[in-house]
């Protein structure tokens, strides 16, 4: 989910490339429906446009001297019309016609106005390529009708006016395919984040004419594992900042100002800071957002897992897949990491006989559309990653939509960081990797082997939600998105986090696929969250590393602890998401839940480090310690000092299951 919109500017070189919007006509020679008349500009685009009168944007101008724009109100099946914007290459002709690719989104297709055009709308190299590209606004949002509702549910359809993303995409294609002249009769779907769900959700009971659908960093479900929570617990950072501004009413439908996507004003740079002193949560919106953030409110009506929740996980209704599919994701997404992957699964295990492939590369949100992608906080991977997706992406639609050559996708691609290549895999999880457990021992240590103590030894911390263990060393409200290849040595000094590290490695070991944290626990709460963090540490000095080395720029990175995955989990969802229960103080008690997968190597002489701890503020709100019902409705007396345990016995092994893939050699 990205929260940053910006507006695309309008420089003198775009205005002056306005080109006629001739009538188009209809495939059976027809006139199309009249596109919308032009709209002024709005003023903040006016004065975004003076602003860049020095520097005319190429590829603003390229795309304006490509494509013609037309706009329409497109009706659906319940009578609501959902604005949509088409961009059509000037060289389409009956002799020469174009695939659509499309694109649904809650974040605005502005700029509205025939005359007015985008700076971009999808990678540059798709732009160049020529499609009929499509932009609609979802239900409910901009300048579409209808009534928006968050993550809306799939419904299965038992009237002619029941409607859904599913329907909304398979009458917009009916509409496009019937109505634009010169198109070829295909369809892609493509988005990123909340786009990137409405691209899954639009495969579903696929339109015959749809032929290939990329969803990339999608969100699945934001009760697991994307945006909004994981396992439960609140992603309180994220989830106020986002909806400080998506969450605000509107009228409808509306043209968005230039305040759209104005900041909340926390009146300090520190969103530690600022988080501690807010007050309870189940406050917040009345106190922050003057009672004006209707989803926040759910979020705070609905603690557990229940319909509200369930009706908004898209993975079991993942069917009737007929489209080619191409998931995307990044492993350092902070956003939706689990939601990529578990879709990746959903439509393999729904839809047996569906092109799915996955690429999953060592990138931020949405990362592999910015920048080079060769590094992300502290961590490298040696070359410009987003190079070999563009030309990817380009080739998987090219094939399905213009019968380009076979791009010969791997059913999954995938990035092996550490390593810093890409490998093809005809399975995910690679089918070669086996299961093997990290056991937590004493003094620290990290080992592959059991523990072999009998008595019930185990290692503690005071955990104080006054002083909450931070996520990143960052300083900023909006949420950190490197903190995921962050140096944890910040967090290792802290007495409130327990480390383990394994012995320097005699040969590299690689992890391929899903964790599972397995910990034996006590509190003397009744109530506790658990950290559970991954770590590559490198050797404490770096090998051939001179002064020249330094001169040129580069980092001796001796001793450095980059985080390759962290999951936190609420205790008290341990038996059930839907029915929380308290811990008894004092009794050891097994908590297990799933991390999400990674592919990292372990270089020779590095070490393996676990770490555990209670709190990782404000990315995940706190915990008080006692069971309240809802932690929402928590009040300021609840939240007390607890003492945590953790055990490593052979009665009560806690370990970190993990996924090996032998090297050749073994």
């Amino acid at each position: 989910m990205s929260v940053r919109v910006s507006l695309p500017r309008t420089s003198p070189l775009v205005l002056a490339l306005l080109a006629s919007t001739a009538c188009q006509t209809s495939e059976n020679g027809a006139p199309s429906p009249p596109p919308l008349p032009a709209s002024p500009p709005a003023p903040a685009a006016a004065a975004e446009a003076s602003k860049g009168a020095e520097e005319p944007n190429p590829r603003a101008a390229f795309i304006r001297a490509r494509y013609t724009k037309y706009e329409y109100r497109i009706p659906m099946r319940d009578g609501a019309r959902l604005f949509t914007a088409v961009y059509v290459p000037n060289d389409a002709s009956p002799s020469r016609r174009y695939p659509f690719l499309m694109m649904r989104t809650p974040y605005t297709v502005w700029p509205y106005g025939v005359d007015r055009y985008p700076r971009r709308f999808a990678s540059e190299a798709l732009e160049k390529e020529g499609f009929i590209f499509v932009l609609q606004d979802v239900r409910g949002r901009y300048m579409s009708e209808g009534e928006y509702v968050n993550m809306r549910p799939h419904i299965d359809k038992k009237g002619p006016n029941d409607i859904d993303e599913s329907s909304d995409t398979y009458d917009t294609i009916e509409w496009l395919t019937k109505n634009v002249a010169d198109n070829n009769g295909r369809v892609g779907l493509l988005g990123t984040s909340y786009p990137g769900f409405y691209a899954a959700a639009g495969a579903i009971d696929s339109h015959p004419a749809l032929e290939a659908v990329s969803p990339q960093a999608p969100i699945a479900d934001w009760f697991r594992g994307d945006d909004m929570h994981r396992h439960g617990a609140f992603n309180l950072q994220l989830a106020f900042h986002f909806f400080a501004s998506f969450d605000k009413p509107r009228a409808k439908p509306y043209e968005p100002g230039e305040d759209d996507w104005e900041d909340f004003d926390y009146g300090t740079p520190d969103a530690y800071r600022f988080f501690l002193g807010a007050g309870p949560l189940a406050e917040a919106e009345a106190r922050h957002f003057k009672g004006d953030r209707p989803f926040f409110r759910d979020i705070v009506a609905h603690p557990n897992y229940d319909e509200f929740w369930k009706a908004r996980n898209i993975l079991p209704h993942l069917r009737n897949i007929e489209a080619a599919v191409l998931v995307v994701g990044g492993f350092f997404d902070t956003e939706d990491l689990y939601g990529p992957l578990a879709m990746y699964q959903a439509i393999e295990a729904q839809n047996p006989k569906a092109k799915n492939s996955i690429v999953m590369g060592p990138w931020s949100h949405g990362g592999w559309h910015h920048g080079r992608g060769d590094s992300l906080g502290d961590a490298e991977f040696g070359f410009a990653t987003n190079d070999a997706f563009k030309e990817l992406e380009l080739a998987f639609f090219k094939h399905h939509l213009k019968d380009g050559p076979d791009p010969e996708l791997a059913e999954a691609l995938v990035f092996e960081t550490g390593a810093n290549r890409f490998r093809r895999f005809s399975a995910w999880p690679p089918r070669a990797a086996k299961k093997g457990r990290l056991y937590l021992h004493e003094s620290g240590a990290l080992s592959f082997e059991p523990p072999q103590n009998t008595e019930a030894a185990s290692d503690e911390y005071l955990s104080d939600p006054d002083k909450p263990v931070p996520y990143t060393q960052d300083i900023g409200n909006d949420w950190s998105s490197s903190y995921m290849a962050e140096d944890q040595r910040f967090a290792s000094r802290r007495p409130d986090v327990l480390e383990y590290r394994s012995e320097p490695l005699e040969r590299d070991v690689t992890l391929a696929g899903p964790l599972e944290a397995e910990l034996w626990v006590s509190t003397t709460g009744t109530d506790a969250d658990w950290v559970v963090k991954l770590i590559d540490e490198n050797p404490g000095k770096m090998p051939d590393f001179s002064k020249s080395d330094l001169r040129a720029g580069k980092r001796d990175r001796g001793g450095q602890q980059i985080l390759v995955r962290g999951e936190p989990f609420r205790g008290r969802f341990r038996e059930s998401y839907e029915a929380p229960k308290p811990f008894v103080p004092g009794e050891p008690t097994k908590v297990k839940f799933a991390v999400n997968d990674v592919f990292h190597t372990w270089k020779r002489g590095h070490r393996i480090v676990i770490q555990v701890q209670s709190s990782w503020f404000p990315f995940i709100d706190r915990n008080p310690q006692k069971f309240v019902p809802s932690i929402f409705a928590a009040k300021p007396s609840d939240y007390t000092k607890a003492t945590h345990r953790v055990y490593r016995s052979q009665a009560m092994p806690s370990a970190l299951e993990v996924t090996i893939l032998p090297g050749l050699d073994e």
